[in-house]
Parts: structure tokens; C-alpha cells; sequence
């Protein structure tokens, strides 16, 4: 049982939230390489997004729904 959750904490997705409010779901925790964050997309493809882009990552069990600051408007 301890062995299982030692393996199953490395197996952590994370959210990498964009300077334009995009959200970015990741398999792998991003990395910091040069001037871009390298990490493996959902299919386990191999994706970067520059570092100037990115305003936060966090675990997604961290991360919060965004919602808009104003609503529709009400239906008549």
C-alpha cells in the first residue's frame, strides 16, 4: 500500500493558466527550460509554451473554475 502511493504521487496533472486567461491542461509538471516551459500534453505529445505566456501553474487539484466577472444578462 505505501509503495502504491509513492508511485501514484509522482502521477500528478497540472494547470499552467496563460497571460490571456487560456488554461492549459498538463500529464507532466511543466519545466523551465531557456526561455519556454516544456511539458507533455494529455496524448503524451511533447509541447513548450513561452515562459512570458504563462501567468501561473499549479496542480489542478489546486486550481479553481475561473468564472467570468459579469454575467449574461438576464432572459426576458
Amino acid at each position: 500500500m505505501v509503495g502504491l502511493s509513492a508511485l501514484t504521487g509522482c502521477a500528478h496533472s497540472y494547470v499552467m493558466t496563460l497571460t490571456n486567461g487560456t488554461q492549459i491542461f498538463t500529464a507532466s509538471k511543466p519545466r523551465l527550460e531557456r526561455s519556454s516551459y516544456y511539458y507533455k500534453d494529455a496524448r503524451g505529445r511533447d509541447c513548450f509554451v513561452p515562459a512570458g505566456r504563462v501567468r501561473e501553474i499549479a496542480p489542478a487539484s489546486m486550481v479553481k473554475e475561473e468564472k467570468p466577472m459579469f454575467g449574461a444578462p438576464p432572459k426576458k
